[in-house]
């Protein structure tokens, strides 16, 4: 009895690291892969990240929505906030009327019509405006459809670091 009580009490921290790296991964922090080049020239196929979870949401950051709009995991640029009034005409990016800089954009941003998003919904654009299925092809996404911000890049080596 006395030696499996010396085991159980061996195993107990392994089971509480195991825990806590479940823990994190399904509420913090965890991996996912970059699969297609619609945000090329910022991130490439196969490239490895971090998605933070808890992460407040601000212009411009690289996040990753559910499956929901195209049965996988989607990662694009956020454009337009809540509550604000979006517009594209001649390439060219309107946020409440005023043109806004938009220095990520590789190709064509083509033209959408002016909307204003609720107060529970974003816009978002892939950085390879050709070929990106994004808010200009399936709308404004929910808030509840995100999965959080892309902090890191950890793979290729080469590209480690911030994004």
């Amino acid at each position: 009895m006395e030696k499996v009580k010396k085991i159980i009490w061996e195993l107990i921290p392994y089971v509480l690291i195991i825990i806590i790296i479940i823990i994190i991964r399904t509420y913090i922090i965890t991996p996912v892969r970059v699969d297609g080049a619609s945000m090329n020239r910022t991130l490439e196929d196969g490239d490895i990240l971090l998605l933070y979870k808890m992460a407040k949401i601000d212009r411009y950051d690289i996040v990753v929505l559910d499956e929901e709009y195209d049965n996988e995991i989607i990662i694009k640029r956020i454009i337009g906030l809540p509550g604000e009034t979006i517009e594209i005409k001649n390439n060219k990016i309107y946020i409440n009327d005023e043109e806004v800089e938009d220095e990520y954009a590789y190709g064509d941003t083509g033209d959408y019509e002016k909307i204003t998003l609720a107060d529970d919904e974003y816009f978002i654009l892939g950085d390879n405006r050709l070929i990106s299925k994004d808010s200009r092809y399936f709308g404004p996404i929910k808030e509840s459809d995100l999965m959080g911000e892309v902090v890191f890049r950890i793979w290729p080596f080469s590209g480690f670091g911030s994004v």
